[in-house]
């Protein structure tokens, strides 16, 4: 008689079931952001915070990764499918960190600050539990599908996961101490820096002669 399994342990999905958790993941990602960037980046523009519309952009760059994720899904196979989809995804955060570090260097420039940052405490908080679970996840699924495509966008996820609590921090400094007219800018500038990072470093191994599409991100 083969053992049971332990109690609260489940049975290994097989990698077709991998593959529809993987569609639904992109799904609700989809779903999710386009919601959260029209709020943050209708509020960030509002208020006058680059931070809170930087966010909101960010929003639809999750969005544009789950879409590459949906296409890669559709030849789960396909070496260069792979390649592509996670080179896209590592080019979309490039071109995310350039137009934040734009704007918020002119933020600094011409001490622009805005009159309340309550939006994005509360946007930053929502995110910050959403995008845990997405991670995790999807960091799951990319293990179990070997998928450098799914690890890069789990990684979008884990990126965004960073900025809301830039986020988070630096409304939370700015409603604290409104003086602080740098706090937005600067934290959007972090933003930048965070998610310029990540696509650097997605954009090297997607172009690499060793790239195997594997996922490279381990096991629990």
């Amino acid at each position: 008689m083969s053992p049971s399994p332990s109690l609260g342990q489940k049975p290994d999905l097989s990698p077709a079931a991998w593959q529809r958790r993987a569609l639904l993941l992109a799904g609700l990602t989809i779903a999710y952001n386009l919601v959260e960037g029209l709020v943050s980046m209708g509020f960030g523009w509002a208020d006058d915070s680059m931070a809170l519309f930087g966010f909101g952009a960010d929003s639809f760059i999750e969005v544009a990764s789950a879409l590459l994720v949906l296409w890669k899904l559709r030849d789960h196979a396909d070496l260069a499918r792979e390649r592509r989809a996670a080179l896209g995804i590592g080019w979309l955060f490039q071109l995310l960190a350039l137009g934040i570090l734009g704007g918020s260097l002119w933020q600094l420039w011409a001490h622009r600050h805005p009159p309340t940052t309550v939006p994005g405490l509360i946007i930053a908080l929502l995110s910050l539990a959403c995008m845990a679970f997405l991670w995790r996840a999807k960091l799951r699924a990319a293990r179990a599908l070997d998928s450098a495509t799914l690890a890069a966008d789990a990684a979008c996820s884990r990126a965004c996961i960073q900025l809301s609590g830039v986020l988070f921090l630096g409304s939370l400094l700015f409603l604290v101490a409104p003086a602080l007219w740098w706090v937005d800018g600067a934290a959007a500038l972090g933003l930048a820096l965070l998610i310029g990072r990540e696509g650097l470093g997605m954009v090297r191994a997607a172009r690499s002669e060793h790239f195997s599409g594997g996922c490279g991100c381990g096991h629990d």
